[in-house]
């Protein structure tokens, strides 16, 4: 998954392995609480719609993508990441899914493990497919990430706290925000920020949107766990210490400025309704990662195919048991926050009261 860290002892390829092996293995044991759960519509008996007109398609800057929701940025660069981001393209070329692929250090660095990311184009080569660098690298690095893939944007992950955790991983981000303009000046294709699954905080998105970030994932809390993974594979010091550190997708939307990027969400999205809510809060589109990458590992192509099938129904479902005949709609739910996630509102000051009556205009009184 995502590492921009040089080598010092531990090769990046067999770091790759290692990621996504502690993935599936986090992905075995018992399923935790998030603020997805702390989150629930107020349900209205009369205001659902007809399932025929519900549009699934969203607006995601100048973009239209046929589904709310893709595949978020995970692996590549060995034998068996290649196969993996082989079926995730397949699967994404048979849906019309739009595909990120995992951190591409290790292939501007190897014509062999390039073939590990270039497969996502060859196999899907109409689709919309994001590249993906980590903060650390140039404008330069940019530019050949971007062409490798003929990719239509660019991700660029910001993995602070994976970085800290990880043995060979850097401590100095003193310089990432200056990096990041310069690549956001150069790069050919509209760059996507994401944070690695600890969230991106208001004064964090107020910054991007100062330099020139278009769009920002906010990649919460809740899913695949990358201090848990660097934990894991550090024989040194131990940094579990840090356990529940950052924001998850929700709070990061709910406490979003008024001026920011165009939001994304991702990080611990397990099934449509989660989608759903994070549409209701803000998000152009959701960004899935752990789920369909254990559906590949259990099934390959047509697992994931049949996951996504599954999924769209569900969704345009949901939408219509809410009222909402497109992912705007669901903007103007009445939603009710609960838990971690109503005290993370309470104390940064948003108004929940205000999010329990947003649909006062929507339904006419008799």
């Amino acid at each position: 998954m995502n590492s921009e860290t040089p080598d010092n002892g531990s090769s990046r390829p067999g770091r790759k392995d290692d990621h996504v092996r502690l993935a599936s293995e986090q992905r075995g044991d018992a399923p935790p609480r998030t603020d997805y759960d702390d989150l629930e519509f107020v349900h209205h008996a009369l205001a659902g719609t007809n399932p025929e007109r519900v549009d699934l398609s969203v607006t995601v800057g100048d973009w239209t993508w046929p589904t709310p929701f893709y595949v978020n940025g995970m692996t590549g660069g060995t034998e068996t990441t290649a196969r993996i981001n082989r079926d995730l393209a397949i699967a994404a070329a048979e849906t019309g899914m739009p595909m990120a692929c995992g951190s591409m250090s290790v292939a501007l660095e190897d014509p062999i493990a390039a073939q590990g990311f270039t497969v996502i184009r060859e196999e899907n080569p109409n689709g919309f497919v994001m590249a993906n660098l980590g903060a650390g690298r140039g404008p330069e690095d940019a530019r050949r990430a971007v062409g490798l893939l003929n990719a239509d944007a660019l991700q660029i992950h910001l993995n602070p706290v994976q970085e800290t955790a990880m043995p060979e991983g850097t401590r100095d981000f003193s310089e990432w925000a200056h990096g990041l303009e310069r690549i956001v000046e150069a790069c050919p294709v509209p760059v996507v920020v994401k944070e690695v699954g600890f969230g991106l905080s208001r004064p964090t998105l107020e910054l991007l949107e100062s330099i020139g970030v278009r769009l920002a994932d906010v990649s919460g809390a809740g899913g695949t766990d990358f201090l848990r993974i660097e934990n894991a594979r550090s024989t040194g010091s131990d940094f579990s210490m840090l356990s529940g550190f950052g924001q998850s997708a929700l709070a990061c939307l709910l406490d979003a400025p008024a001026r920011s990027p165009v939001l994304l969400a991702s990080g611990g999205v397990r099934h449509p309704y989660d989608v759903v809510k994070a549409l209701a809060c803000g998000a152009r589109a959701v960004g899935v990662a752990g789920t369909f990458l254990q559906a590949v590992i259990d099934g390959g192509a047509e697992g994931l195919v049949e996951v996504v099938n599954t999924w769209q129904a569900q969704t345009r479902a949901l939408f219509a048991l809410l009222g909402a005949e497109r992912a705007d709609d669901l903007t103007r739910t009445d939603l009710l926050t609960r838990g971690r996630l109503g005290e993370f509102c309470r104390l940064r000051g948003i108004d929940v009261e205000a999010l329990s009556r947003r649909s006062q205009n929507r339904f006419p009184a008799p």
